[in-house]
């Protein structure tokens, strides 16, 4: 699928994008947004402007599938595009790609409408690409599982069905967001030294690092979906942080699992890079260990274990009041890498599916938190303060177990490769605000 699209010679007119880490012309995630005083439409990000769907259809600057794809995508959400097929999808972007080309044989008739077609990303409001109808976190992160189970466990930290078993649960649709504030949630929490459990602000706060798989076409109730055909119902990824209290967590979650303590806040990024996009970073899904099993027929598709993994280096940040106060910049708490998921994208969405459930477009996967297997690597508090135990020590002088209030986080992502340009996924960022 790496095609013209992926030309590391092509530059486009757009001169911010031709030096923007996360969006040049070899990138085009799909998002929704609003031009001021106007309404919510599909766009595509190109460096520090937005290419406007819906002025381009009505300006006639698509034809064919393309112009299908356009109209799909005017609207104030990308569900009637996400249905669509891939090659739809696909024919969208090689038109945007050529539109926005500085040597592209459409140029002229972006050029002629650039006022209503290219809009100043800072002047625009971002929104949520779609309407989730339903979103699952997994559990892939097996350096993440193994971390958090040997506190519980040190001497069986992964439960035995976690070889078999891509894990996850149904998670609350209407707390995602993509951006600004996150209240600090209030809950049942009992310490091990009391004996009755007590009402209160979480005192635990922790992000989890992880990534989000959007869904395109779905799959008819009662219809799974096989391994070889499941990668094609992701239409693309972004960056999601699963905000969590561990202190309600740890008192509520036996026997059934996360309750209120993740259901209060999870945060995206905006922008929606797609599966087209990220071609030239796929990569083989790592080995798994001898002494685990093989997976199960149902989850192992040759093609998918050769190319289902992504190269996609993943950071997050911390910026305290303290370091804000000294004109610091985030400090960086963590940086690790999607090859580290035990689980390929393709077989969550196949597991999912697996019993007959029926996912739709705009339907969200958390892929869990991906940690590195080295110290440097971790993606969340509760492995990097070992449970809290052992505090860390920021610039600014401020030592944090958990997050605090006026902390915010923030998350990004990039993909490199030799040959080709990096491309990034924007900020998936949050501020902690005090309990109500």
């Amino acid at each position: 699928m790496i095609d013209a699209t992926h030309d590391p010679r092509r530059e486009s007119f757009v001169e911010s994008a031709n030096h923007d880490p996360d969006f040049p012309i070899q990138n085009l995630p799909l998002g929704i947004f609003s031009p001021p005083g106007e309404a919510p439409r599909g766009g595509v990000a190109i460096g520090d402007e937005i290419f406007d769907l819906k002025a381009a259809a009505e300006a006639n600057l698509f034809s064919g599938l393309a112009a299908d794809a356009a109209r799909a995508a005017s609207g104030a959400l990308l569900n009637p595009l996400f249905a669509k097929e891939a090659r739809v999808r696909q024919a969208l972007r090689a038109q945007v790609s050529d539109l926005l080309s500085h040597d592209g044989l459409r140029r002229a008739r972006v050029e002629s409408v650039r006022a209503r077609v290219l809009h100043k990303a800072d002047d625009c409001v971002l929104h949520l690409p779609a309407r989730i109808g339903d979103y699952t976190d997994f559990y892939a992160g097996i350096h993440h599982a193994t971390n958090t189970g040997r506190m519980m466990r040190p001497d069986s930290p992964l439960l035995p069905n976690y070889r078999y078993v891509p894990v996850g649960y149904h998670g609350r649709v209407s707390s995602i967001g993509i951006g600004g504030t996150v209240r600090r949630p209030s809950g049942q929490r009992k310490p091990a030294a009391e004996i009755v459990p007590a009402f209160g602000p979480c005192r635990s706060l922790d992000y989890e690092l992880e990534l989000g798989a959007w869904i395109g076409p779905g799959n008819a109730l009662g219809e799974p979906i096989s391994i070889a055909q499941a990668g094609s119902h992701i239409v693309g990824l972004c960056l999601l942080n699963d905000w969590s209290a561990r202190d309600i967590q740890a008192w509520e979650y036996q026997p059934l699992g996360p309750f209120l303590a993740k259901s209060f806040a999870t945060t995206i990024s905006p922008w929606v890079v797609t599966s087209e996009a990220l071609a030239p970073f796929r990569i083989a899904q790592a080995p798994r260990p001898e002494s685990h099993p093989r997976p199960l027929d149902y989850l192992l598709d040759a093609h998918d274990q050769a190319a289902g993994a992504f190269d996609i280096e993943l950071d997050v940040s911390l910026l305290t009041p303290g370091l804000r106060e000294k004109g610091a910049s985030a400090h960086q708490l963590g940086r690790s890498n999607a090859r580290h998921l035990y689980w390929t994208l393709a077989q969550l969405v196949a597991h999912h599916a697996s019993a007959g459930c029926n996912m739709q477009p705009g339907d969200l996967i958390g892929s869990g938190t991906i940690s590195a297997p080295t110290p440097d690597g971790l993606g969340s508090l509760l492995e990097l303060s070992k449970g809290g135990r052992e505090p860390i020590i920021l610039p600014s002088g401020e030592t944090r177990r958990f997050l605090e209030d006026g902390d915010e986080v923030i998350m990004r992502a990039h993909c490199r490769r030799e040959g080709f340009v990096t491309i990034g996924f924007g900020e998936c960022r949050g501020r902690v605000v005090p309990a109500l």
